[in-house]
């Protein structure tokens, strides 16, 4: 069985791996898209978005919902990238927890 002091230092070295992973992850642009393109975002992978452009064919004064609905899209689609790199990139830290 494992002492109590190299269950500590076992557990500091993953948390100073996990916070290197979190920077890396931060530093990461993700990048999400609507139907055919015509809307993107982009964020950080700290969830911070960072630009969002639209397609001047999409931009329509008569038609708002479908810009709306084509920006959740890329939004959504953005995060959910953002969400998968994190559960890809942290959750292997859930099996080396010492406890």
């Amino acid at each position: 069985m494992m002492n109590m002091q190299n269950m500590m230092k076992q557990a500091q070295k993953l948390q100073k791996q996990m916070e290197q992973k979190q920077a890396e992850l931060a530093a990461t642009s993700f990048t999400g898209t609507s139907a055919q393109d015509l809307v993107t975002a982009t964020f950080t992978g700290d969830k911070k978005l960072v630009s969002i452009d639209f397609k001047p064919e999409v931009v329509d004064a008569d038609d708002v919902e479908t810009l709306q609905d084509m920006t959740i899209q890329a939004i959504n689609q953005a995060l959910g990238k953002i969400d998968d790199a994190t559960q890809k990139s942290m959750g292997a830290f859930a099996g080396k927890l010492p406890f």
